[in-house]
């Protein structure tokens, strides 16, 4: 049985370009960085959770809920295969027993915040927006696109950003634990806007503070599917 079950939805994606040095110290044992032509990526991530089960059961009050997350992009040979994945920084949820579970279990960097979000449709545009209370201050990450999702082409940035299936967290300099996500290729719709507004340094530390500083080289948003999680195991 998957651990959890859940849909992913509106997945917007601000994606940066960073010096491979800055995840060294990130980086989990037996993985390294996944390089999409020449370039190293972290991307701010926002999405809704929706019909969240854990172990097949809905849990009460925790079935729709947000998270914003930074992660960047691995790779791992098994057996002579390569399987791409993603490393977390650090995700952000609203709800603390999802943090709880996370952390213990999985040993991810998760953290409780209040949030909420946003989504609209006017004209012929998608407007989604991502948001969370830190200190007192609202960061945002919001976007704005045309409503109709399309295929996403092959070979292309916006396929290597999401075709990640395997996520891998550092335990220790010598331990690794991963697991495979599961869900079919998405759709991602046509940017025409997006606004972000993060202090960086606050939210992820000071490794990522000159985020502050960059516009992102990307910016997608991606219809997302129904997924799973299946249950980690020790590299």
């Amino acid at each position: 049985m998957s651990f959890l079950k859940a849909e992913w939805r509106k997945l917007a994606l601000g994606n940066y370009v960073v010096d491979p040095a800055l995840l060294e110290k990130y980086l989990p044992h037996k993985t390294e960085l996944d390089i999409w032509n020449g370039n190293c990526y972290v991307s701010l991530v926002g999405f809704m959770f929706k019909n969240t089960k854990l172990l097949g059961i809905p849990i009460p009050f925790h079935k729709d809920f947000e998270e914003v997350n930074l992660r960047f992009y691995v790779r791992y040979k098994d057996q002579g295969e390569w399987k791409r994945g993603v490393v977390f920084v650090k995700e952000i949820v609203p709800k603390p027993a999802l943090t709880l579970v996370a952390n213990s279990i999985y040993k991810e960097h998760y953290q409780t915040l209040p949030m909420k979000h946003l989504w609209e449709e006017k004209d012929d545009l998608l407007n989604v927006t991502y948001q969370w209370k830190l200190n007192g201050n609202w960061q945002t990450f919001g976007v704005s696109a045309l409503k109709t999702p399309q295929k996403i082409e092959e070979n292309s940035e916006t396929e290597f950003i999401t075709e990640h299936y395997w996520g891998y967290t550092k335990i220790s300099p010598t331990t690794t634990y991963e697991y495979e996500v599961t869900h079919p290729k998405w759709h991602a719709y046509e940017i025409v806007d997006h606004q972000i507004s993060v202090d960086f340094g606050a939210v992820y530390g000071a490794d990522f503070a000159h985020l502050n500083d960059l516009s992102p080289v990307s910016v997608m948003l991606a219809e997302g599917s129904e997924i799973t999680v299946e249950n980690k195991r020790k590299l």
